[in-house]
């Protein structure tokens, strides 16, 4: 591609290990099934210098709109206009700011809660003839991020805990600490090198707790042997109990939610600067490319996963990683990123002794290489669109080509996810300069979906028609 840099520079490098490419058994799960989906194709190019850069995966039926700002809202990045690809007939307006807005869920009184990890807090919106009031509901804390409501029970994860709060006319009760001792940066053996502290948390059906433990970086195997375990989903039994592994090798699966059937869901920000790992020339080199990291090559590998999972799931990381080349290691393979098989890894995993990748699950859904999904959510939305999963994309921050922002939306089908489609874009200039990033999106009680973005320091609302 033109314009690509050849080489990775040593500051990228350097920044690796910092920063995340943003974060009874069952049987194993059935692929989805149905045929390849015209939406699964790699980012569109820019549409005209006046028009925004189309986000992702499919952008059929979005039309510019512009972002509707209410008086007093209208701060950086609000004091351009600015417009937003969305859904024909659909609107968007900024409903609330919220500085450094991350994860969101909705309270059964129909407020809406934004967890603010940098503040220590979790904030309540409620909209109002006067426009929407922000107030604190719980401060002090560390790190809070995922919030989870079961019933009139709030969880909120923080980076070294999970705590439960019960519900009523706004407020929070006494907190019940559900597990602590979870590792983040504070924790003596990390001794400050935590590049995925952020926890997520889920409730399941039967009242288990799930928490994603993000890995300590970009390539560090002992967290797979690290107790608690890293890059991992834990499970707290019904009821309460020890927090033990459900899932392992998943590097940083920031979002985390329940499927319409039950099953655990998460979305996976997988490695930066991955080895060629086949033994074959690649572009103009003449001899094997195995083992070196080529730009070309790591922006489109490996792709980031949307996994459901299961006892005992093992997701790969760092030893296996996906594939979704229909001819691997062929430079511009064609991409399919469902039901996507694993190779070895060719720095962690060289010889395929650490782990046998064609013993694991293929993922069941993936979407394009340092995309950064983050917030992971499921719903139902209007027509085309149905039951589906949405989930806030933050776009990459090492891709040459850099990868938009946006809201995804993947159908529900058969048990399973189908392709990726877009449900908001236009974040991204031609460019590559941005004034937004989402992180997560969630329906709301009224019809519309709520978005944060914890770039422009907003929540939006994504209406249909006539809601």
């Amino acid at each position: 591609m033109a314009g690509r840099r050849v080489a990775v520079t040593a500051a990228l490098l350097a920044l690796l290990a910092l920063l995340a490419a943003c974060g009874g058994g069952a049987p194993d799960p059935a692929p989805p099934a149905g045929p390849p989906d015209p939406a699964r194709t790699a980012s569109a190019g820019p549409v005209g210098e006046q028009e925004p850069a189309p986000a992702g995966a499919a952008t059929q039926a979005l039309v510019p709109t512009p972002v509707t700002v209410p008086p007093g809202l209208g701060a950086e990045p609000f004091d351009t206009a600015r417009r937003a690809l969305v859904p024909a007939g659909w609107s968007m307006s900024v409903w609330a700011r919220v500085d450094g807005a991350r994860m969101a869920a909705f309270a059964p009184d129909g407020a809406l809660l934004v967890s603010r990890p940098g503040a220590g807090e979790v904030v309540r919106l409620v909209a109002g003839p006067g426009g929407t009031t922000s107030t604190t509901l719980v401060g002090d804390l560390t790190q809070p991020h995922g919030l989870w409501f079961s019933g009139s029970t709030l969880y909120v994860a923080e980076s070294d805990a999970v705590r439960s709060y019960p519900y009523a006319d706004g407020r929070l009760g006494t907190p019940t600490t559900v597990v602590d001792g979870l590792p983040d940066a504070r924790s003596p053996d990390l001794r400050g090198a935590y590049a995925h502290a952020l926890k997520s948390v889920a409730v399941g059906p039967d009242g288990a707790v799930y928490i994603s433990v993000g890995s300590t970086g970009n390539v560090s195997p002992q967290d797979r042997e690290s107790t608690p375990q890293r890059a991992a989903i834990l499970r707290v039994p019904p009821g309460g109990g020890p927090a033990e592994p459900y899932a392992r090798g998943v590097r940083n699966g920031t979002g985390l939610a329940v499927a319409p059937d039950g099953a655990v869901w998460t979305a996976v920000n997988n490695r930066d600067n991955i080895p060629f790992p086949y033994d074959r020339p690649y572009g103009e080199n003449d001899g094997s490319a195995r083992g070196q990291v080529i730009p070309d090559y790591v922006d489109d590998h490996p792709p980031e996963e949307l996994a459901r999972l299961y006892p005992g799931r093992d997701v790969g990381w760092p030893y296996c990683n996906p594939d979704p080349d229909v001819q691997p290691g062929v430079p511009n393979s064609a991409l399919d990123p469902s039901d996507v098989p694993f190779v070895a890894d060719a720095e962690t995993n060289p010889d395929g002794r650490a782990l046998d990748c064609a013993t694991l699950t293929p993922v069941e859904q993936t979407m394009g290489a340092h995309s950064a999904p983050l917030g992971l959510a499921f719903g139902t939305l209007p027509a085309p669109y149905g039951q589906g999963a949405l989930v806030g994309v933050h776009g990459s921050w090492n891709r040459q080509t850099p990868r938009a922002p946006e809201v995804s939306f993947y159908p529900w089908r058969n048990g399973g996810l189908d392709g990726q489609r877009t449900l908001v874009g236009g974040f991204q200039a031609p460019d590559g300069s941005r004034w937004g990033r989402p992180v997560a999106a969630v329906p709301g009680p009224d019809g519309a979906v709520y978005v944060t973005d914890d770039g422009a320091n907003a929540v939006y609302r994504l209406a249909p028609p006539g809601r």
